[in-house]
């Protein structure tokens, strides 16, 4: 039999085995503060790859150390990032699966306690191994420390170490990039009137407000290879009133890929704090929006926990793949779980597992 969410996909010159792709998720796990993935991370991620996935794409990994949301997350800010990167790279090819990170700078969501960290959350002081945080407008998330409104020439360094980034993931070996314009993180922060009260060219309009992300995709696409796809996350709503709208973000969407964004990874919210109802596939309708109105490969994300459920969203082209992310963290051989379940051969189980998943046992 075959299955839709089995099928390969390619996008430019990349081809994934299969259209179950794992998304960025923070494991805060640098214990050494200095941005440097770990063995931890080639472990996590070789265990992701090896279950199965057709693509992982390693979690947010900041431009510049001001820009991590906590002293625990990763960096591309040194020639000895790139070297630690090649491994998680070389970690999830062994697995079978094709290998992206996530390039991104956290705003006014930066130095916060690390979630794995056991304490109720918020800002780190300078005494607790903090920094100051930048934003668009001096406006603070809820419930954390101030913020500094970004100069013009600050943005313009900002766009640059995006640039820079790239390039290292490029000498790192990973498949493809993705820019983090979700979740409320730097990119966000620009992209919503709400925290974008901005006077200049960088506010105002959504064209002004979408600058920022149009700067940092023409740079991080100047420095990567003609074949390589680059990928951008987007907040489609912020369910929050006189935010972002899915039609915006659509409108976003088309203006990257004029850009050189090659796909569109659609999830939500994250800029304040919002109520929102959850539900299995909740984002897909959002995600299915921004394919039609940006005509563009779009990634859904969000409680895809099932493969019916993930076959549906395919199978009628509401998104061309699925990002299952807290499935994988349970089980990190869901795709072969679901392969099995869903009665489809493939031949990537790993030859040592092969009695697990060639019997009814």
């Amino acid at each position: 039999m075959t299955s839709p969410i089995f099928e390969p996909f390619t996008v430019r010159s990349m081809t994934t085995r299969n259209r179950l792709w794992v998304p960025p998720m923070c494991q805060y796990s640098v214990d050494e503060k200095d941005g440097i993935p770990t063995n931890y991370h080639e472990h996590h991620y070789n265990a992701l790859s090896r279950g199965g996935a057709g693509a992982v794409i390693v979690e947010m990994t900041s431009v510049l150390p001001e820009g991590r949301i906590s002293p625990l997350c990763l960096g591309l800010w040194s020639d000895e990032h790139t070297v630690a990167h090649a491994r998680i790279v070389q970690a999830i090819h062994d697995g079978g699966a094709k290998a992206g990170v996530q390039i991104a700078h956290a705003g006014r969501k930066a130095s916060t306690v690390a979630e794995r960290v056991s304490r109720d959350g918020g800002s780190l002081s300078i005494e607790e191994g903090g920094w100051e945080t930048f934003a668009p407008s001096a406006i603070a998330y809820p419930g954390l420390k101030e913020t500094t409104a970004l100069s013009e020439e600050r943005i313009g360094e900002i766009v640059e170490a995006f640039g820079a980034a790239a390039q290292r993931a490029v000498k790192a070996g990973y498949d493809f990039l993705e820019i983090h314009g979700a979740h409320g993180y730097l990119i966000t922060q620009f992209l919503s009137p709400l925290s974008n009260q901005r006077t200049d060219e960088y506010g105002g309009s959504l064209e002004n407000r979408a600058r920022l992300i149009r700067q940092v995709a023409r740079t991080m696409r100047a420095q990567m290879p003609a074949e390589m796809p680059l990928l951008v996350r987007l907040s489609a709503t912020e369910f929050v009133e006189g935010g972002i709208t899915v039609e915006e973000t659509a409108q976003v969407a088309a203006w990257l890929k004029e850009d050189g964004v090659d796909m569109a990874d659609i999830s939500t919210s994250g800029n304040y704090p919002a109520p929102i109802k959850v539900y299995a596939g909740y984002q897909t309708p959002m995600a299915a929006q921004v394919k039609r109105e940006a005509d563009i490969p779009v990634a859904a994300v969000g409680m895809i926990n099932s493969p019916r459920l993930a076959e549906y969203i395919v199978g009628s082209e509401q998104a061309d793949v699925v990002l299952v992310g807290r499935e994988a963290l349970r089980n990190n051989s869901f795709a072969l779980s679901w392969a099995k379940e869903l009665k489809v051969d493939v031949d990537y189980a790993p030859s040592q597992y092969l009695r697990a998943w060639n019997t009814r046992r």
